[in-house]
């Protein structure tokens, strides 16, 4: 080559070199036109550009980007099922645009155009409607009611908008179900939708085929790092035998079980079909022990009872076939108790115990003096999902006096009852810590002999019930109720721990604790002894403002009495909710209305509803 040309060539390439490289910035996207903010964030995120946002972009990036955006802002508005969106873009920088669909113009980038705020304006149009649904189930599954059930709530359902996040939901619905009573080899046959744009139509197509039904293998349990429990003991936990239809509530079954008996710290309760024994599927359980021994401390304070320490420790297991122990001291100035109890695994009835359970308990308060002994013998068990019941053997024996200035020597009186106890209760609620709908209720009867001379009887029956009812998402209502009544000719010989007592946290708020119902009168106060009968009932509204804090506002009326005719004594109050992490602070003013001198009530409440 020539020496000149070379000479020109290099010069070229200098001046080349030399020109500035300009480059954009988009800085704002905006996105105009829809109505929920679902839409939008989908779109959002599935435009390119939104990825290049505050970058230095060349014209021919830029350009690019803007050409995609139409067609990527269509297709994320499909899932909603809009096919056929009116789509404009338009830039900060020039007033060039893409009017829509058919006009494929895009602007020109300017080398100076920086920094770019890029507009999507979008008309939805009318959305994509399901016209037929064929849906179906072929093979030995195709009669199973739970399966019906999944087909019926398919969505979207004819003439719905065809909302794509509700069909793959309402397939993959399927699919557990089938799954979940053990059709683990189904098969979906035929999935397709037909989407017709010119009519603003989609046909839908779903058909499975089963195939057999796996049945329950034998169930293996594994515990690790080593066993603490004989294998005898946790097979009688097993709800199914070898050889039944695989059901998943019956493993969900097992693992309540598990979790009840606190044993383990984790559980893992997995089926695992077996190649070798078709059409089988043992049943593999992952055991990790929890630690042996619970130690607890805490204070405590009561209005009567002042201040005080609770100590306890519990054995989780104490052998090999799944003993507890337990033992606590509760010690307050005026109050004490000590409890042991001994509880042996009784699988007759799901999660059941034989209980042996020993109290000792004094109280001296300003009105009272009363020490008891209590051996409890029960034995309890789940009849189903929501009931459970025991049946006890009580052995009391009692003391007890009042105080009053006019008889300031204690005359004490002394009563022994036998008596055995029937108890029922029922809780079917969406969740036991803080229910938004169900209810639950607990009955009670029991009765004996006894008294100061041995020939006092008594039969008693009470019931309780809570209602819960949820209004929008973030308030309910809450009703309560109880009544009680003793059968007995001897009420005077029924020592204070057989009677019913009315006021407090959860009986009349605006009263204090058992303050409502027959009382001593003296000169030094109104000491309150308990009745043979009771009736009380709350209705409560709780609402949610921000976050986990909340307010309440309640009316409670009720009455401990004797006779026929029951003395109501009625309060009302606001109070503050808190779901805090170790579950629900409730916190109550009350004032009582049966006085206009009544002083206000702070209650206080930790803890599950139920």
């Amino acid at each position: 080559m020539p020496v000149a040309w070379m000479r020109l060539t290099l010069l070229a390439v200098g001046l080349l070199a030399s020109l500035p490289v300009f480059a954009a910035k988009v800085t704002k996207l905006s996105i105009q036109g829809l109505p929920e903010t679902a839409m939008q964030d989908n779109v959002r995120s599935a435009l390119s550009l939104n990825g290049e946002m505050g970058k230095d972009l060349r014209p021919r990036r830029l350009n690019y980007l803007l050409d995609a955006a139409e067609q990527e802002a269509r297709t994320a508005l499909e899932p909603f099922g809009y096919y056929s969106p009116i789509i404009t873009i338009q830039r900060s920088d020039r007033s060039a645009h893409v009017e829509d669909a058919e006009d494929n113009t895009q602007p020109a980038a300017k080398p100076n155009d920086a920094p770019i705020t890029v507009t999507l304006n979008i008309q939805l149009g009318p959305p994509v409607k399901v016209r037929n649904t064929d849906i179906g189930i072929d093979g030995p599954a195709r009669d199973a009611s739970t399966l019906a059930d999944a087909l019926a709530a398919f969505q979207p359902k004819r003439g719905d908008v065809f909302n794509h996040s509700l069909y793959e939901a309402s397939k993959a619905q399927i699919n557990r179900r089938l799954a979940d009573i053990g059709y683990f080899d189904a098969d979906l046959t035929q999935h397709s939708v037909t989407v017709s744009r010119a009519d603003g139509s989609a046909d839908i197509a779903l058909h499975w085929n089963s195939g057999p039904r796996y049945r329950f293998g034998d169930a293996h349990f594994n515990q690790i790092p080593q066993p603490i429990l004989r294998d005898t003991l946790l097979h009688n936990l097993v709800p199914w035998q070898p050889g039944d239809a695989y059901d998943e509530a019956q493993l969900d079954r097992l693992r309540q079980s598990l979790v009840a008996l606190d044993y383990f710290s984790l559980i893992d309760v997995q089926a695992a079909p077996n190649a070798t024994e078709p059409n089988s599927t043992p049943i593999h359980i992952e055991l990790t022990p929890a630690k042996r021994s619970i130690y607890s401390a805490g204070a405590n304070y009561g209005t009567l009872s002042g201040t005080g320490f609770s100590l306890g420790v519990e054995r989780r297991y104490l052998n090999s076939r799944g003993h507890k122990a337990l033992s606590q001291i509760d010690w307050g100035n005026k109050r004490k108790a000590a409890t042991v109890q001994y509880r042996i695994p009784a699988f007759a009835w799901r999660d059941g115990w034989y209980t042996a359970s020993l109290q000792a308990a004094d109280e001296q308060t300003t009105y009272v003096n009363s020490r008891k002994l209590e051996f409890v013998a029960s034995r309890s068990g789940q009849y189903n999902p929501f009931l459970n019941v025991a049946a006890s053997l009580h052995v009391l024996r009692e003391r007890w006096a009042y105080y009053t200035p006019l008889r300031p020597v204690q005359s004490f009186q002394f009563a022994s009852f036998v008596f055995p106890a029937l108890q029922a209760e029922y809780i079917d609620v969406d969740d036991r810590m803080e229910p938004r709908h169900g209810m639950g209720t607990r009955i009670m009867l029991r009765g004996g002999k006894g008294g100061s001379d041995g020939h006092a009887t008594f039969s008693q029956l009470y019931a309780s019930t809570q209602w819960f009812y949820g209004l929008g998402a973030n308030s309910r209502l809450i009703a309560r109720g109880e009544l009680g009544h003793t059968f007995t000719r001897d009420v005077l010989n029924l020592p204070p721990s057989l009677r019913f007592y009315a006021g407090g946290d959860r009986s009349v708020r605006g009263y204090g604790w058992h303050e409502i119902g027959p009382r001593i009168i003296t000169s030094g106060g109104d000491y309150f002894t308990g009745a043979p009968n009771l009736v009380t009932a709350s209705l409560e509204y709780e609402r949610y403002f921000y976050g986990a804090w909340g307010a309440a506002v309640f009316v409670d009326s009720g009455s401990a009495f004797e006779g026929r005719h029951a003395d109501m004594h009625t309060g009302v109050g606001i109070g503050l909710r808190w779901r805090s992490p170790v579950g629900p602070v409730r916190i109550d003013i009350g004032r009582g209305l049966k006085s206009p001198d009544a002083p206000f009530t702070l209650h206080l409440n930790i803890g599950a509803d139920l």
